[in-house]
C-alpha cells in the first residue's frame, strides 16, 4: 500500500510538472479584420390583406387570397414561396361573430422573392383597397457561406501582414502561427428598410411599370481573426 501511494504521489508531481512549464516563446498577438457590402438577393415580404365593405356588399377574403395567388403565379414564384404567415381575427374568434355582416377576416402571408420590385407588380394586381400592409419581414443573401469563408480568410491574412510589418519595424522575423481565433460578430439577419419605406400597391387600373423601385440598403459583413505568431530566432 505504501508503494502505491509513493506511485501515485510521483505521478501527480509529474502531472503538476509539466502543467506548469511555461511557454518561453516570443509571440506577438495581432488582430485582422475583412469587411464587404453585400445587396441582399432574397427577401421574404409579408403582405396582409383584409376583407372590406363595398357598399352593402363583403369583398372577401378568399376573393382576395385568389388575386394574390395568381399575381403570384403569374410572376414565377415557386409554389413554396408563397405562404400563409398568420391568420388574424379569424380561428380565434367565435364562428356565430363569422356569420355577422360587420366581421372582417384578415390573412398575413409571406413571400419569398429575389427582385424587390417585382412586388410592386404582385400588389398591382390585387384589389388596393384588400391590402391592409405590406413590409420587409426578412432578408438573406443566396452566397453568404462562401462570402463569409473568403471574408475570414483575408481576416487571417491581413493579421499575418499586421503582425509582418510591426516586427520588420524592429528587426524581427515572423514565425508560425500558435493561436488563431475567430471573433464572433456575425451580423444579425434583421429587417432593413431604405428610408423605412415599405411597399404600396399600384391602383388596379394603373400600370406597374409606374410603380415607384424600391431600393434596399446593402447588408454590410465584417469579420476578425486573433492570430497569435510566434517571434522568429
Amino acid at each position: 500500500m505504501k508503494k502505491l501511494l509513493i506511485a501515485a504521489a510521483l505521478v501527480m508531481f509529474a502531472f503538476t510538472g509539466f502543467s506548469q512549464t511555461p511557454d518561453l516563446r516570443r509571440k506577438i498577438e495581432v488582430t485582422g479584420s475583412a469587411e464587404q457590402e453585400v445587396t441582399p438577393n432574397i427577401i421574404y415580404v409579408a403582405i396582409s390583406l383584409k376583407e372590406y365593405m363595398n357598399g352593402k356588399n363583403k369583398v372577401e377574403i378568399s376573393t382576395l387570397e385568389r388575386q394574390l395567388q395568381k399575381a403570384v403565379a403569374e410572376a414565377g414564384i415557386a409554389k413554396e414561396d408563397f405562404m400563409i404567415n398568420n391568420l388574424s381575427s379569424y380561428n380565434w374568434v367565435d364562428s356565430k361573430k363569422k356569420q355577422t355582416p360587420d366581421f372582417l377576416a384578415s390573412k398575413q402571408y409571406r413571400i419569398k422573392v429575389r427582385d424587390l420590385n417585382a412586388i410592386n407588380t404582385i400588389l398591382s394586381k390585387v384589389d388596393d383597397k384588400g391590402i391592409q400592409s405590406t413590409g420587409v419581414d426578412g432578408y438573406d443573401y443566396s452566397k453568404l457561406p462562401e462570402l463569409r469563408r473568403d471574408l475570414k480568410i483575408k481576416a487571417l491574412q491581413a493579421a499575418r501582414e499586421k503582425a509582418t510589418y510591426l516586427l520588420s519595424s524592429i528587426g524581427e522575423k515572423l514565425g508560425g502561427a500558435i493561436d488563431i481565433q475567430e471573433i464572433d460578430n456575425e451580423p444579425l439577419n434583421q429587417p432593413v428598410y431604405s428610408n423605412m419605406r415599405l411597399f404600396k400597391a399600384a391602383p388596379m387600373a394603373e400600370s406597374a411599370d409606374a410603380a415607384e423601385p424600391v431600393d434596399f440598403k446593402k447588408i454590410k459583413l465584417n469579420y476578425q481573426v486573433r492570430a497569435v505568431f510566434e517571434i522568429a530566432k
